[in-house]
């Protein structure tokens, strides 16, 4: 169909809001393509390109022309909503179906019906819905005139983000025409990358490949390896930066800490995180309209995510690759003349990355366990039943499921609720990818310490680590930003980071098929479960976490500054109504550790101590067992009351780490069953890692 170049122009006016806006390079080249048919199309453009116009505004001219309406498939649509905006301007009906608007699908199934959606986007989960393939997909699958993949560099092993249900999209354009207008569209692939998509987005795939060079990006490293170090350093430049920016963490943990360290020091910031729920619209307008100074966020704010006029971006720590990076760090300067990128480095990083490497991929052991579970079940197994019967953490469980389910042919299937075994086997072509793409993410560990260490020609580093062609580079007239700390802000960071405690949130509802040998199911009765409790720290964080570990596992005996620390919180804490006396968790593997620490604190506060509770058996620590069901199991049957008179009142309960908190469920019932008071658990560290 013919292209028209004045109507093109006009739609990219309205979405941009702007009378006088142009198309940049290759962007009007790459809508011609498709609207006039020429064949698939991948585009490689940097972060703030304007890809999104691209397929908005072939979107309009197509359905203009009386075309069906196109189908966007991408991960980032809860975070589109100012894209969706600007095709809003445009005259493009765009609607979404995905996990956050669930609300909104029986509107939106409607109006597809009504042929009223232009574009539909949806997140690849979707494709392995079958009431949606069949009930939304199947009716207009015929009609449907552009496939857009965002972000295709999922779609490749390769790519630094591979989201598995991308590989559905790989089936899905082998069964499709080959004239159907494909796009493509990624600001991440080096050649590696790129290499992979042509072989899955052809034949005859267009490649249109723009430059890398962010000119208005003035980069800079510094390594603190101290958490504090960096909160002082944070407290001290971000107030000095011009503009309002976004600071990066590695962890939805960090992201609360740091934001509510600067928030103490009068700095206007929120965290943002996958945690953030409903909240996300609302504080990304609130950094878009420059009512914030900073988000603190996760990647959860990253690709997607579109402020032209972002002043800075600062991270907390070094992610775990350039293309995470890169991806990042572009998002400042976009319509700016100038920007800072500062990469702060700590020592808890690699501990972080590493985590996120190796529970990438589940184990040849745990993927032994799920199978050989399915196979003694020929009836199949609910997710829930499964971990009753492997040592395995859910999260794991449910990524080698979920990854199992995705292989061509799967060894794996779903009916109902419930998985199980096909007639497939597990090709060791799984296993060969695993591990070459943790090797992968072990070169690209390294060459992001390698950056770090750099102190000059970052963005030229960058450049060639995303394969892009050598480029001249002078970073704009930028003063380098201090890196060293206020001794003084230090100080007063390590006080905060003393001063930070979690809640402990009580168990409700007893594990599926409940404790047998206590003889409990279904929900805890309210009188027998703990109250809202507390911990300390987070063990072996910054703070009190690494004088927890050292006084567990190196000196044998908790310190006289954690006793003073937990009279502070409980003070701060005031429950009510006030425990009238303390007891612990007992151990049989370290008999004296917790009822040593707890007696020093019932001293301190005033409070007698008593030893209510026994461990009647020895069982494997709780950190030997990868998952709620199995340390619920562990705990059944191994504590019990001691035949001393049960003192009157609320009690404190004190326990050294909290896992699981299936533990401090059972106490606490054993302490309310036999009379006791409201049981309020206090903790010293939690295993917590998020």
């Amino acid at each position: 169909m013919p292209y028209d170049p004045a109507r093109a122009l006009a739609l990219l006016r309205l979405g941009v809001r702007d009378e006088s806006a142009a198309f940049r390079d290759g962007q009007e080249e790459a809508i011609r393509h498709v609207v006039e048919g020429r064949g698939r199309l991948l585009v490689v453009q940097k972060t703030g390109w304007g890809k999104s116009s691209v397929y908005f505004i072939a979107t309009r001219l197509l359905r203009d022309a009386g075309l069906g309406p196109a189908l966007l498939i991408s991960p980032l649509l809860a975070l589109m909503r100012n894209q969706i905006d600007a095709a809003g301007r445009m005259g493009v009906r765009a609607r979404t179906i995905h996990s956050e608007n669930r609300d909104e699908w029986e509107a939106v199934r409607a109006e597809i019906a009504r042929n009223d959606v232009d574009i539909l986007l949806i997140s690849p989960e979707r494709l392995a819905n079958e009431s949606f393939r069949n009930e939304v997909l199947g009716p207009i699958a015929g009609r449907i005139s552009l496939l857009v993949i965002d972000e295709a560099h999922c779609i490749s092993d390769w790519g630094h983000d591979f989201r598995p249900h991308y590989r559905l999209i790989e089936r899905m354009i082998r069964a499709m025409p080959p004239q159907l207008r494909l796009l493509g569209t990624t600001a991440t692939a080096n050649d590696r990358v790129i290499e992979d998509l042509a072989s899955v987005l052809g034949p005859g795939l267009t490649i249109s490949r723009g430059s890398l060079s962010r000119p208005s990006l003035f980069l800079q490293t510094i390594r603190l390896a101290g958490q504090a170090e960096r909160l002082a350093w944070l407290a001290e430049q971000v107030p000095a930066l011009p503009g309002h920016g976004v600071i990066y963490t590695l962890t939805v943990r960090d992201a609360e800490l740091v934001a509510a360290w600067l928030r103490s020091r009068g700095i206007d910031v929120e965290a943002y995180s996958s945690e953030t729920g409903e909240r996300r619209a609302e504080l990304e307008a609130a950094l878009l309209g420059n009512r914030l100074k900073a988000l603190v966020a996760t990647t959860a704010l990253g690709m997607g995510f579109d402020k032209p006029d972002l002043a800075f971006v600062v991270h907390f720590q070094t992610p775990g690759s350039v293309i995470a990076y890169y991806q990042q760090v572009g998002r400042a300067g976009r319509a700016l003349p100038s920007a800072y990128g500062v990469l702060l480095s700590g020592a808890e990083e690699r501990e972080i990355t590493d985590y996120f490497i190796e529970s990438a991929f589940p184990t040849r052991e745990e993927v032994g366990q799920v199978l050989d579970a399915l196979e003694a079940a020929p009836e199949g197994l609910s997710i829930p039943s499964l971990l009753e019967r492997v040592n395995i953490r859910r999260g794991r469980v449910d990524r080698a499921i979920q990854l199992l389910s995705l292989e061509s042919p799967s060894p794996i299937a779903k009916q109902g609720s419930r998985w199980t075994l096909t007639a497939a086997e597990l090709g060791e072509a799984f296993w060969q990818r695993a591990e070459r793409l943790t090797a992968l993410r072990r070169v690209e560990q390294r060459q992001m310490q390698e950056y770090v260490d750099l102190r000059s020609d970052h963005m030229e580093f960058l450049i060639r680590a995303l394969d892009g062609p050598p480029e001249t580079f002078r970073p704009p007239d930028l003063p380098r930003l201090a890196t060293t700390p206020d001794a003084a802000l230090v100080r007063d960071a390590e006080a905060f980071l003393r001063r930070t405690n979690l809640p402990l949130e009580p168990r409700k509802m007893w594990p599926t098929g409940g404790l047998p040998r206590l003889g409990v199911t279904g929900r805890i009765a309210e009188p027998r479960q703990a109250r809202p409790g507390k911990v300390l720290c987070v063990l072996g964080d910054a703070g009190w976490g690494a004088v927890v570990r050292d006084g567990k596992y190196r000196d044998g005996r908790f310190s006289d500054e954690l006793v003073r620390a937990c009279v502070k919180l409980l003070r701060e804490w005031a429950p009510d109504p006030a425990p009238r006396w303390v007891t612990c968790v007992p151990s049989r593997r370290h008999p004296e550790l917790v009822p040593d620490f707890a007696r020093r604190l019932a001293a301190a506060v005033g409070l007698p101590f008593h030893p209510a509770l026994e461990k009647t058996e020895d069982r494997p620590e709780q950190r030997a067992m990868a998952n709620s069901a199995q340390q619920a199991r562990n705990v059944d049957g191994s504590l019990a009351v001691t035949e001393a008179p049960m003192p009157d009142g609320p009690v404190l309960l004190v326990d050294d780490v909290v896992d699981s908190k299936w533990t401090i469920a059972v106490a606490a019932w054993l302490l309310t069953t036999r009379g006791s008071g409201p049981v309020y658990p206090l903790a010293l560290a939690s295993t917590a890692h998020a």
